[in-house]
């Protein structure tokens, strides 16, 4: 059953409504809707999943694996907890999670903003190539592994191994890092550095500074084979 769009509104409960009937509307025709709000989540995997209209959509509650995945052009924001890869493969567009993500958030993300206020779990921006992730509490370890493109700005810790096998992708960090995974190293801030910081901190609504934050990028010693290594690095 789909819900009566109001004023460009519409409400769906998943307490009376299926998850089915929520994404089948968000893959529908969406030229007469602007926000859809998805009440009692309860936790649900795949909620507004493989979006690609400019669409606001409010996940009130918590939310389970993959939510907003494989976005595009929509905002989603998650009102609480996010399960494990949140906003991957995002294509574009903005995701946000109020409160904690799970494991591999952002994995993959291609384009966008992924927002999260409060704390990452492991490997938060695995894979990245071109999207941008702003967390505002600390990650777990192995976050940013063989990240590609795009940029990763931690407000808070970092755990073990942080940006493993970096490429060119580019980790800014205001708090302490438990250790650099192989190849990852800690460079200078560049007044373009800074410019991009205090841009991401801005577009997330984060009031720091970007002279609090450090870079890490990658040492480029990973790119080409070392024979001399004896497959050892």
């Amino acid at each position: 059953m789909v819900s009566a769009v109001k004023s460009g509104r519409v409400v769906f409960d998943l307490a009376k409504e299926s998850l089915r009937d929520v994404n089948q509307f968000l893959h529908g025709d969406l030229s007469a809707v602007t926000a859809v709000a998805v009440e009692n989540p309860d936790g649900a995997n795949s909620i507004a999943v493989g979006l690609n209209a400019p669409v606001h959509v409010d996940i009130n509650g918590h939310a389970g694996y993959y939510a907003a995945g494989m976005n595009q052009l929509a905002t989603v924001v998650v009102h609480g907890n996010a399960g494990t890869g949140c906003a991957e493969n995002m294509m574009s567009g903005r995701v946000e999670v109020t409160g904690f993500a799970s494991a591999g958030a952002g994995a993959s993300a291609h384009g966008g903003l992924l927002v999260i206020r409060g704390s990452a779990g492991l490997r938060c921006g695995i894979s990245l190539k071109g999207g941008n992730i702003v967390v505002g509490g600390d990650v777990g370890s192995f976050s940013a592994f063989m990240a590609q493109a795009g940029n990763l700005v931690i407000c808070g810790d970092a755990g073990d191994g942080l940006g493993d096998s970096l490429y060119e992708a580019v980790i800014y960090v205001r708090g302490q890092v438990r250790s650099l995974g192989a190849d990852a190293r800690i460079e200078p801030m560049t007044e373009a550095d800074h410019a991009t910081v205090d841009k991401l901190l801005a577009e997330a609504g984060i009031s720091h500074s970007s002279k609090e934050f450090k870079r890490i990028a990658s040492a480029k010693t990973l790119y080409h084979w070392n024979a001399d290594a004896n497959q050892t690095y």
